[in-house]
């Protein structure tokens, strides 16, 4: 088994947005509307959107390989690209998706701790995230690894008004 973690670039445009759509459709498609579901993915991962977030300079993709296969990506933000406003000593994370053939892998947990990693090299004092409020198993992982709710936020999936949880974790 091995594991690489990449830094994603313009030329991975198409990959992003296959494992974003992929990722957030298996995940979310049973608890929403078609339509929903539609509108979310039309707005928040075509191509124009992932090339824009991928040259904000204040925001990271990174993409974790399984056994040489893209098995999904990390994306977090610092300072004025924060989906919050959390001040420049917070790192967000603001996307972990993996693909359901990877679940269970431990990836996640790799992921995480390459967030971590970059908080600490740019002198971050914690590390955050939104996760939807039914995401029970996100949730329970999350808490595992020493986040705890700090508060909570509206998330927009089509027209439906959402809660995402926030979720910290301090760091020493």
């Amino acid at each position: 088994m091995t594991i690489k973690i990449n830094k994603c670039n313009q030329q991975d445009l198409q990959l992003l947005q296959e494992i974003s759509i992929e990722t957030f459709n298996d995940t979310f498609k049973d608890q929403n509307s078609a339509a929903n579901m539609k509108a979310y993915l039309d707005s928040a991962f075509n191509l124009k959107q992932l090339e824009k977030e991928l040259s904000t300079i204040s925001s990271n993709f990174f993409f974790i390989y399984y056994n040489e296969e893209p098995a999904g990506y990390l994306k977090i933000n610092i300072n004025d690209a924060q989906s919050e406003k959390m001040g420049d000593e917070s790192l967000e994370i603001e996307r972990i998706y993996i693909r359901n053939k990877f679940q269970g892998k431990g990836l996640g947990k790799y992921l995480i701790h390459k967030a971590i990693e970059l908080a600490i090299e740019q002198d971050k004092k914690m590390i955050w995230l939104g996760v939807w409020e039914k995401n029970e198993n996100a949730i329970g992982f999350y808490k595992k690894l020493g986040f705890v709710q700090t508060g909570a936020h509206s998330f927009y999936m089509g027209d439906e008004e959402q809660i995402d949880i926030i979720m910290s974790k301090a760091l020493k």
